[in-house]
């Protein structure tokens, strides 16, 4: 009898994105030999340099600094299939008893559908705006200058390479469907024109935070998780903080539970949870 193939399953655009979080049971870890503790260490080390070195596979391995859980892994892969198999072998790669899934969350890469187009670039900045008139070359060179920028952004948006940048903060979160704060009852154009005022809040902090939005409607109980990294909690706090303040977040954002930890090396976590 033929064994069943599990057909690949990667999106049209995009990669699937899983965050886990883990406790360690370190009851369970104490009655470990301190040969059987070295194997696990090595095995779950080894596990993380063959998940990176997949094509189009990122794998970024973080320290909780809280109670919330231990250590955490964020997962970049186009292949729901081998995600699925990597998050298995990531959670029992210290031993059967060792790891405890806390909070986990599916989600993938996706393009804004609030994004300026071309047209409305055209229109809206180079003609509105700045008076400018089309076929003349300095409508043409902002055009083009703007299409490598979005170019650019979408590529970043669908397919990120995330720095190793120290702080890491993930939240999960939905828009608002509350009476008249229901963001699904307003139009198009008021949402784009709310989410643009959200987006130059976000510009300011241009190199001081990297913000990677992957969307989760239909993949997990929120509809977007909202993954932060920044070489500076300060930095985090201030972003959140002033986001509040925007309608967008003041009238139609409820927000999950935030997990703050510190990206390091797998050597180093394992230093800092004392396995």
């Amino acid at each position: 009898m033929s064994e069943t193939v599990i057909p690949r399953i990667i999106p049209k655009e995009g990669w699937h994105v899983i965050h886990l979080f883990y406790n360690i049971d370190h009851s369970q870890w104490s009655l470990l030999a301190e040969d059987e503790k070295r194997a696990a260490k090595t095995r779950l080390t080894e596990l993380v340099q063959e998940i990176r070195a997949e094509p189009d596979t990122h794998l970024l391995t973080f320290v909780i600094s809280s109670p919330k859980a231990d250590i955490g892994f964020m997962l970049l892969t186009p292949d729901l299939r081998q995600a699925t198999i990597y998050e298995k072998q990531l959670t029992l790669s210290l031993g059967p008893d060792i790891l405890t899934p806390v909070y986990s969350y599916l989600s993938q890469t996706e393009r804004s559908e609030y994004t300026t187009t071309p047209e409305q670039f055209a229109a809206e900045t180079l003609k509105g705006e700045k008076g400018l008139t089309e076929g003349t070359p300095e409508f043409d060179t902002a055009l083009q200058e703007f299409n490598t920028r979005m170019d650019h952004y979408l590529q970043h948006r669908l397919y990120p390479v995330l720095p190793d940048w120290p702080v890491i903060c993930f939240y999960p979160m939905s828009k608002r469907r509350s009476g008249s704060d229901n963001w699904y009852s307003l139009s198009y154009e008021a949402r784009r024109s709310l989410m643009a005022g959200h987006a130059r809040v976000g510009r300011t902090y241009s190199g001081r935070i990297l913000q990677l939005i992957t969307g989760s409607t239909g993949l997990d109980e929120f509809e977007w998780g909202v993954t932060l990294l920044a070489r500076d909690t300060l930095d985090i706090k201030s972003i959140v903080y002033e986001m509040r303040f925007d309608e967008v977040s003041a009238r139609y954002a409820d927000f999950g539970d935030f997990y703050i930890g510190m990206q390091l090396p797998i050597g180093e976590m394992f230093r800092i949870v004392c396995l």
